[in-house]
């Protein structure tokens, strides 16, 4: 009895221990400490990157701690091959600003880059990229720098992003490529209806990725689904406006990884050029789109609610015989209802070669001004089932 009293007593000292210990095992970097200035002026890169080096180093887990503040940074990339931490947290309180000047870093591909890097998690905090007067450029017909993605992470594994607000990027905001389990949570994204080619998040030859609970306002697709993906779910996501959530455009090369098993769902979309698309170039391809689950989805004045377009060839130029090569199948559309902004507010326009395989539409009502809308299948074969407004043409 005395043996498990003196147990029972030291159980309290035993967990203080081990408290303490896990709370010393950590280490926080902060980068003005390391030299970065909050006066959105300074170029602080170095500092950044003196922070991910330290971290890096560490053989505990890391936080590098951005406070309140405007921080400017020109091109950096946190490069993951030589890091042996894989647990390292950028918590940010402040705001990245890219250069004002678009020509710094408009050809640089990128602005932020995570480069093979495992177990990162970015949290809270805000990227200003500052890409209005580069939208301006361009929107003019002058001769202006691509554009640079403010945010991406490539051959990357166990990625956290959470909180993550992204300003007015001069091309895409965050960029997932050929990643293995990502989960991007909470995250705001703003940019003007008219800012070009300024999607929201794109995917692409990756597995595993989430992105949920966001909001997305941009100029191009709020979300795009690009070759090779694999296991994406997207839950709980407003977009618009913006040209809705894509898969593609795929087919572009003849050789091409498909998309598959991908769940879209609990999402809204208001005064969106599409609501939810699968696009394909008419080219050959041997790509596929299969297993795909669109659910419990809210349109709102939206151009295209329901649309799949296989005949996608910009000016009729580089699609030769016009036939796109992907094959698309087991595709579902559940419990979509709203309002679109044209008459046809389904379209199945699908290859004339390979033609769309067990197309599903369950439960779809979506009306045009208070009428009925219309419903257009090109080669396509399906089942409808439940209340189906506009009429099936399955």
């Amino acid at each position: 009895m005395v043996k498990q009293n003196s147990f029972i007593f030291l159980l309290p000292l035993l967990f203080i221990f081990f408290f303490k210990s896990s709370l010393a095992a950590s280490i926080t970097y902060n980068v003005v400490s390391l030299g970065a200035k909050a006066d959105g002026k300074s170029d602080s890169s170095k500092a950044f990157l003196s922070a991910w080096a330290a971290a890096c180093g560490s053989a505990n887990p890391a936080t590098i701690y951005v406070p309140n503040g405007r921080f400017l940074l020109s091109k950096v990339t946190f490069a993951g091959p030589t890091c042996k931490n894989t647990r390292i947290t950028f918590r940010i309180d402040g705001t990245l600003v890219a250069p004002s000047n678009y020509n710094v870093i408009g050809n640089s591909g990128n602005w932020i880059t995570f480069q093979r890097v495992t177990g990162v998690s970015v949290l809270g905090g805000t990227l200003d990229g500052q890409g209005t007067g580069l939208w301006s450029c361009k929107n003019s017909g002058k001769n202006c720098p691509a554009g640079t993605t403010s945010l991406g992470f490539y051959n990357s594994n166990n990625i956290v992003v959470n909180g993550l607000t992204s300003l007015n990027s001069q091309m895409f905001h965050i960029i997932i490529y050929a990643c293995r389990n990502a989960k991007l949570q909470g995250t705001k994204i703003m940019a003007a209806g008219n800012s070009p080619n300024t999607d929201g998040i794109h995917v692409q030859l990756s597995t595993g990725v989430s992105i949920l609970n966001s909001r997305i306002s941009t100029g191009d697709d709020c979300i795009s689904i690009g070759p090779g993906n694999s296991n994406l779910w997207i839950e709980n996501v407003a977009c618009g406006p913006g040209h809705g959530i894509s898969i593609g455009s795929l087919g572009w090369d003849l050789q091409e990884p498909g998309v598959q098993n991908v769940t879209v769902k609990t999402a809204t979309f208001k005064g969106t050029q599409n609501g939810v698309r699968i696009k394909t170039w008419a080219r050959a391809s041997n790509g596929f789109v299969k297993s795909v689950l669109f659910q419990h989805l809210v349109m709102d004045n939206v151009q295209n609610p329901i649309i799949i377009d296989q005949n996608y060839c910009p000016n009729n130029k580089n699609c030769p015989g016009q036939v796109s090569g992907v094959k698309i199948s087991d595709i579902m559309y559940q419990d979509i209802h709203g309002t679109s902004a044209t008459a046809v507010a389904v379209n199945f326009d699908c290859s004339k070669k390979y033609p769309c395989s067990n197309i599903k539409l369950v439960d779809v009502n979506l009306s045009y001004k208070d009428q009925t809308a219309q419903a257009s299948c090109s080669n396509v074969g399906g089942t409808s089932s439940g209340v189906v407004k506009p009429s099936s043409c399955l």
